[in-house]
């Protein structure tokens, strides 16, 4: 029972997929990926998460001067993060069910027949989870906020399309679409856990 779980920023995808994986009884693997890939790779945990969803030309853009003569070695260091990225997933995968947000797992672990989500929400609801839960001091206005959750998934979706053919988001890409507008993440899980058991139960 291998599920990835893909999300809009701000849509609850995050929560879900730990909240999916506590019902399921299996591990959640999302912020330890970026961890493991650091330490293992020698390379800041900031550094990892940036270049961990974004296409290359998302994380550097090119630009004159002394950007474009580190182009070699930050190459060299995306390509090491998405190696590593890589092997850890499969890692995951060979070592028995679990939830993995993010970090195109869908199209990386295809092989392993995983079951993929994708979680999206209304905008009005993205933001006011955003808003809601943004850190201490930050006092971005509601415009802000919509600005940055549209630049965040259009990254993803760059990051995304490096790997797949299909596009982010679309729902033939993906078993189950869930929308989480208006909803608390919490009681959408059951329904959600017994989909999965249901649908592996028929593999």
């Amino acid at each position: 029972m291998i599920i990835t779980i893909n999300r809009e920023f701000g849509s609850g995808g995050r929560e879900l997929g730990k909240r999916l994986a506590d019902a399921l009884h299996v591990p959640c693997y999302d912020h330890q990926i970026i961890e493991m890939i650091a330490s293992e790779q020698g390379l800041n945990e900031e550094y990892v998460a940036n270049v961990g969803e974004k296409c290359i030309e998302s994380a550097y853009p090119l630009t004159i001067g002394h950007r474009l003569a580190m182009m070699p070695l930050m190459m060299d260091q995306t390509i090491r993060v998405a190696s590593a990225q890589r092997q850890l997933l499969e890692k995951f995968a060979t070592q028995g069910d679990c939830v993995i947000v993010g970090r195109c797992a869908d199209v990386i672990l295809k092989q392993y027949n995983p079951l993929n989500i994708f979680v999206y929400a209304d905008m009005d609801s993205k933001v006011e989870r955003c808003m809601r839960r943004a850190p201490e001091g930050e006092n971005m206005t509601r415009n802000e906020m919509e600005r940055e959750i549209r630049r965040i998934d259009k990254e993803r979706a760059q990051y995304h399309a490096m790997y797949a053919d299909t596009k982010w988001g679309s729902r033939e890409g993906y078993h189950l679409c869930v929308n989480t507008s208006h909803h608390e993440i919490k009681k959408l899980v059951p329904a959600i856990a017994q989909f999965c058991k249901d649908w592996f139960a028929e593999l």
